[in-house]
């Protein structure tokens, strides 16, 4: 992800699941559960701080200096589907700012009150009260720490605060999968995908939260979600981009996120979204246009990869279906396996093995994780 760090940082992750969040039946945010998630995450990952093992004496030196920790999010997707929200929409957008809102807040008045009974993070304490002050009034002048209510800036003033940085949006792609909802703060991909399986090439799957919705509403066509259900090649690039800005102003450090554009997307339509992303007030950004690698992992057609317009034509009759690269490798009927287990060829650079290698599967060639312990 795109995470700055000074030299030998490190940052432990973690994640809220948004979608546990949800009052399904009001359909509103349990805020107050919220801020006793978003507490009890921050004491958590800033106990492994003293918890883990520092092989190098620069990082223990660094982390212990700078207590940085990045609580992030999953199921943004899923919360705003409960909450019958449109990703993307103005509705949408003021929920999640009020969602970001509240998590930095929380997380922020989380780390004064551990600084109250722990202490500061050292690097913010100088060897004089003089230059601690002077520390301090640097640190709650930021442009992000204005943002900040004025009671948690003066308590930094007063008392410190525990952590240096406190926000960060990973991907969750692993942790978000397993626990069956969408992963950081992207939307869902696709809420249909189809898997090989004993009793035939394609098995259509429904993504849990459309099975959840089609149980509860036996009378709802599949075919037909409502509104709120909204994929992320549905999204146009400039609705992608406002929600990774929304989301910036309450993060202090990084977000992963992908403005997803069709094919045909050009340079300069590519140019306006960086352009808006950054006066949008946005750390960084990744557009990627459908299409414009020669592979690529999610696909919206059951075929293999190919941008003729034939092709094209064959996309638009299976749109807002994913196919998994083990099927797609099955259709090729090679002796090759594309995937991400020991032993396979790398899906991302087709030249690779993928070999175990401290916890990760890991392409040899061009170094993709494609699959984690965690």
């Amino acid at each position: 992800m795109e995470q700055p760090l000074a030299p030998f940082s490190v940052c432990n992750l973690a994640a809220v699941n948004l979608a546990e969040m949800a009052d399904r039946e009001t359909k509103t945010v349990n805020f107050e559960k919220l801020k006793e998630t978003v507490r009890t995450g921050v004491r958590m990952q800033d106990n492994v701080i003293d918890a883990t093992p520092y092989f190098l004496e620069e990082n223990k030196k660094q982390a212990l200096g700078e207590r940085r920790v990045g609580l992030g999010v999953m199921g943004l997707a899923d919360l705003l589907i409960y909450c019958e929200k449109e990703y993307g929409s103005p509705e949408g957008n003021e929920l999640v700012d009020q969602v970001f809102e509240t998590i930095a807040t929380t997380a922020y008045k989380a780390s004064v009150e551990l600084a109250k009974e722990k202490g500061s993070f050292p690097f913010l304490e100088g060897e004089t009260e003089e230059e601690t002050n002077r520390l301090r009034r640097a640190f709650i002048e930021t442009g992000y720490m204005k943002k900040m209510p004025e009671d948690v800036r003066e308590a930094i003033l007063e008392t410190g605060i525990r952590n240096s940085h406190l926000l960060t949006v990973a991907p969750t792609g692993s942790t978000g999968t397993m626990v069956g909802v969408s992963t950081g703060l992207e939307p869902y991909f696709s809420f249909t995908y189809y898997r090989s399986g004993r009793l035939g090439k394609f098995i259509e799957v429904k993504a849990d939260i459309v099975k959840e919705y089609l149980d509860r509403h036996p009378d709802a066509d599949p075919n037909h979600l409502p509104e709120w259900f909204v994929t992320a090649m549905s999204l146009s690039p400039e609705a992608h981009a406002d929600v990774q800005c929304v989301i910036q102003r309450w993060i202090d450090s990084s977000i992963s996120k992908t403005v997803n554009a069709p094919r045909g997307y050009t340079v300069e339509q590519v140019e306006k979204v960086y352009e808006r992303l950054y006066k949008g007030g946005a750390k960084g950004g990744t557009v990627y246009v459908d299409g414009s690698r020669d592979s690529q992992v999610l696909t919206l057609k059951a075929e293999e990869n190919s941008f003729d317009e034939q092709e094209e034509t064959k996309a638009k009759e299976h749109e807002n279906h994913v196919v998994l690269v083990d099927t797609i490798q099955e259709i090729r009927s090679t002796n090759v396996t594309i995937g991400s287990e020991v032993g396979n060829t790398c899906p991302v650079c087709r030249k690779g093995t993928v070999e175990e290698m401290g916890g990760c599967n890991t392409c040899t060639n061009c170094g993709a994780q494609l699959k984690c312990g965690l």
